[in-house]
C-alpha cells in the first residue's frame, strides 16, 4: 500500500516490510483518484553492492533504501503525496530494500516498487526518472558494480500521437526522439553488447509482435540501441529468479522475445530510455499488457553503475 509518510529500517533487517521475494509483494490499488490500480512499476538491480563503511558512523545507518528513494524522488519533484487531492509527481511511493541475498550469480542487490500516478497511460513511462531515483540512492548506499536489471513496465494504452521516425511512417514519444541527443558524444569505448528479454507472461502477443518490433527499433533515427536480432529459444532468454508477481502455480506459461545488440553505454540511464523506448513499441504494435523486461551485458563483467 502506498505510504503517506517516510520511514526507516535497518538495512540488514526485513521487519515490517512488504518483500516479494519472501511471497509478500504489494499489489494493492493506488490511493490516487483516477489512477489505475495495475500501474505497478518495478525495478530490481542484480550485481555486487558494497556498502559504505563510515568512520564513527556507529553500527546503524540512520536511512535506508525506502526512506532515501522517498526524499530523493520528492526533492527532484516526482513523488505525488499520497493524500487526497493530491497533485503533481509522477508516482506514489510502495516500498524499496538494499539487501544483498546470497544466490546464484547475479545476486539481487536492491530493488524499488511504485505505483505510477503520472503520466497518463499511452505517454512515456518514466522509466529514466525511476532508474535515476533507484542509481543516487544505491550510490548513497555503497558501490554497486551492475550486472542485470529487471523491470516491470505497466500495462499502456496505444499511444495517441507521437512523430513520424522512419521509413515505414512508424510514430515514437517525442521525449524519446530528444534523449539520445544526450548520449551522442558518449566515448564509444563504453558501448555495451546488451540482451534484453521481455516477457508478456501469459499473454503471447509479444512473440507475434517481435519481428515488427525489430524492424521499428532499426528504422527508427535514434543512437542509443542498435537491435542486430532476436530470439524466440528458451535457452537465448534472460530469467531472473525469483520473477517478481509471477503466478505462483506450478510450471506457469512464460512468453518471452529476446532482443540482442549494442548499447551506447551500460548504464542505469541508458537502460531507462531503452526500457521506455521498448514500451513505447510495443504499445504501438499492440501490446497492451504488462512486460517484465530483463536485461544484461551479454559478453562483458559488470562495471559500477553512474
Amino acid at each position: 500500500m502506498l505510504t503517506a509518510a517516510p520511514r526507516c529500517r535497518s538495512i540488514g533487517l526485513a521487519t515490517g516490510a512488504r518483500s516479494l521475494w519472501e511471497g509478500e509483494l504489494s499489489a494493492e490499488p493506488a490511493m490516487f483518484p483516477g489512477v489505475r490500480p495495475a500501474r505497478t512499476m518495478f525495478a530490481a538491480l542484480f550485481g555486487e553492492l558494497v556498502f559504505h563503511s563510515w568512520p564513527d558512523a556507529g553500527s546503524e545507518r540512520s536511512q535506508d533504501a525506502y526512506s532515501l528513494f522517498y526524499a530523493r524522488s520528492a526533492a527532484l519533484g516526482w513523488l505525488t503525496p499520497a493524500e487526497e487531492g493530491a497533485t503533481g509527481g509522477l508516482w506514489g511511493m510502495n516500498d524499496a530494500a538494499a539487501s544483498p541475498v546470497p544466490g546464484p550469480q547475479p545476486q539481487r542487490a536492491a530493488w524499488f516498487q511504485v505505483m505510477l500516478t503520472e503520466p497518463a497511460p499511452g505517454k512515456v513511462l518514466p522509466v529514466q526518472p525511476f532508474l535515476a531515483c533507484a542509481r543516487d540512492v544505491v550510490a548513497r548506499l555503497g558501490t554497486l558494480r551492475l550486472q542485470a536489471v529487471q523491470i516491470l513496465l505497466p500495462e499502456r494504452d496505444p499511444p495517441d500521437d507521437g512523430y513520424l521516425t522512419s521509413p515505414s511512417d512508424m510514430r515514437v514519444a517525442r521525449p524519446l526522439l530528444d534523449t539520445p541527443d544526450w548520449f551522442a558524444d558518449c566515448d564509444p569505448r563504453l558501448r555495451s553488447p546488451v540482451r534484453v528479454t521481455l516477457d508478456g507472461g501469459l499473454d503471447g502477443s509479444i512473440r507475434a509482435a517481435a519481428p515488427a518490433i525489430l524492424r521499428s527499433v532499426r528504422e527508427i533515427r535514434q543512437g542509443v540501441f542498435a537491435c542486430d536480432s532476436f530470439s524466440l529459444a528458451d535457452d537465448d532468454h534472460l530469467i531472473l529468479r525469483p520473477i517478481p508477481f509471477e503466478d505462483a502455480t506450478p510450471d506457469a506459461v512464460h512468453h518471452r522475445v529476446t532482443f540482442s545488440g549494442t548499447l551506447a553505454e551500460w548504464s542505469l540511464d541508458a537502460l531507462g530510455w531503452l526500457a521506455a523506448f521498448l514500451a513505447d513499441l510495443s504499445s504501438r504494435h499492440g501490446i497492451n499488457t504488462p512486460l517484465m523486461l530483463t536485461a544484461d551485458r551479454s559478453a562483458a563483467p559488470g562495471m559500477p553503475a553512474d
